[in-house]
């Protein structure tokens, strides 16, 4: 069985990744407050809203018009760098598959790979540095190794899945590059990076989301 992902597909995942990041607020400010603004919660869960509120308007748009959508959308309503890094992502996810009608095991991987690569330029940021690219690159990684091996679809989004979280928990050991955490004497090691926390996140729901419609466990 295979699965496809639409314009509604798209939305619903949005509104239920809402619902995961709000009852995660008091975790996820506790982390950003110790290495950083204690804002990022804040920051992100109001680009969740105003996405969402917008859901009805959205359903009118085809995949690549709603992400390129979702992108504009993040670079005015979420504050402080992630806007620009979520923005910029989406923007480029929309291009990378602009010809295409839904998203398949293929083409969602070219999705998140040219949102993948569009935030570590926006970023000037690479996989170890203690950012969301961590989360996203490591969840890549496990993504590609399961379609080189031609594995099942429900064990590649597993695979997505776990490597998500693996990457962001990477990140307890790592030394900040960026933002405030890197001006720390201990340049944040021993603690996880909030931004990837969230990224893990929202990568999870998505996974789950298609897990569910391949008939798997939610």
């Amino acid at each position: 069985m295979s699965f496809k992902l639409d314009t509604n597909d798209y939305i619903a995942y949005m509104m239920e990744t809402k619902e995961v990041i709000g009852g995660q607020k008091d975790y996820i400010t506790e982390l950003d407050a110790t290495t950083g603004d204690g804002d990022h919660w804040a920051n992100l869960y109001m680009g969740f809203e105003k996405i969402t509120g917008m859901s009805e308007d959205l359903k009118t748009l085809n995949i690549s018009d709603l992400l390129k959508k979702i992108g504009m959308t993040m670079f005015s309503a979420i504050g402080g760098s992630s806007g620009a890094l979520y923005g910029s992502g989406y923007v480029a996810a929309a291009k990378a598959i602009q010809n295409e009608n839904d998203l398949t095991i293929n083409s969602l991987y070219t999705m998140l790979d040219a949102m993948l690569k569009a935030i570590m330029e926006r970023g000037k940021t690479q996989p170890g540095q203690k950012t969301m690219v961590d989360s996203l690159y490591n969840a890549l990684v496990c993504y590609r190794k399961g379609l080189e091996a031609n594995k099942d679809e429900k064990d590649i989004i597993e695979m997505f899945i776990n490597g998500a979280k693996e990457g962001a928990e990477n990140t307890k050991n790592m030394e900040a590059a960026r933002g405030r955490a890197s001006y720390r004497t201990d340049k944040g090691v021993g603690h996880l990076d909030p931004g990837a926390v969230t990224m893990a996140l929202q990568l999870e729901c998505l996974g789950n989301y298609i897990l569910h419609k391949l008939g798997g466990t939610k």
